[in-house]
């Protein structure tokens, strides 16, 4: 286990000698979400998972919970060390972010259904939007979110404790979301290491719209879809997730990837 710097929790697993993937979740998630992945990936890499500021064990967290501030935590976990980045949803966009503002310690980045909530276009239906729009009230701004992705009965059957800690994690969830909302995180003409874009057949229109977006925009991008897969993958299907999204990656990248 290491720590990143005050407050950031995170976990590496695999050969520290293998070369270094880093794990980036997305909103209302945590590290633990990306531990499926993790586990197929960690026999060959050095595999890097680690909650977010605000997230899971790197609460209690004062903020801010801006992007800058997301780079950051990011570049304290690489310490120097060049990385294959994935992104899940919002992490995605810290990933490019991080590519953008300091390739030198990006190999290549793989991103999945990623919001791209600055857009003009971007639907003000979605979960994220509803969350900023309940930007007073953030314990019941993350409790509605976790109700739309899990389901009543899912969020109702959970323990209380486990309920109370995911409301508290409201604040980090209304600030970065309206931050990424505002300020675009990264140019799609400024990354310059390869990057592989991926969606779901099962996901939102709006990502399968986001990240074709994305795939034509960013220099040599590949866009990947994955056939009955929905926002989840990761965990859900991480074995295609791997094999489809990843693997390509890797393959473009080279191993060993460090400087």
């Amino acid at each position: 286990m290491t720590h990143a710097g005050p407050a950031i929790w995170a976990e590496e697993a695999g050969d520290a000698a293998h070369p270094l993937v880093v794990l980036v979740h997305g909103a209302m998630d945590r590290s633990a979400g990306m531990l499926r992945l993790s586990r197929r990936l960690d026999h060959e890499y050095r595999v890097v998972r680690y909650d977010r500021r605000g997230y899971g064990r790197s609460t209690p967290h004062g903020g801010p919970f801006d992007m800058a501030a997301q780079v950051a935590d990011l570049v304290q976990v690489l310490a120097g060390r060049r990385a294959v980045i994935v992104g899940h949803s919002y992490g995605g966009n810290v990933a490019l972010a991080v590519a953008q503002l300091h390739p030198h310690l990006v190999a290549g980045v793989a991103i999945y259904e990623t919001p791209l909530s600055w857009e003009p276009w971007w639907p003000g239906t979605t979960a994220g939007a509803s969350a900023i729009k309940a930007a007073g009230r953030p314990h019941e701004a993350a409790e509605a979110f976790m109700r739309r992705l899990l389901g009543d009965a899912r969020w109702e059957g959970l323990p209380e404790r486990t309920r109370a800690s995911r409301r508290a994690e409201g604040v980090a969830l209304v600030d970065e979301l309206a931050d990424l909302r505002e300020h675009r995180p990264w140019h799609a003409d400024r990354i310059h290491v390869p990057v592989v874009v991926g969606y779901g057949t099962t996901g939102a229109t709006h990502h399968r719209q986001g990240m074709t977006l994305a795939a034509e925009t960013i220099r040599n991008a590949q866009l990947v879809v994955l056939d009955g897969c929905g926002h989840g993958a990761p965990n859900t299907n991480a074995e295609a997730f791997r094999r489809h999204l990843i693997d390509p990656l890797f393959a473009t990248v080279g191993a060993p990837w460090r400087r």
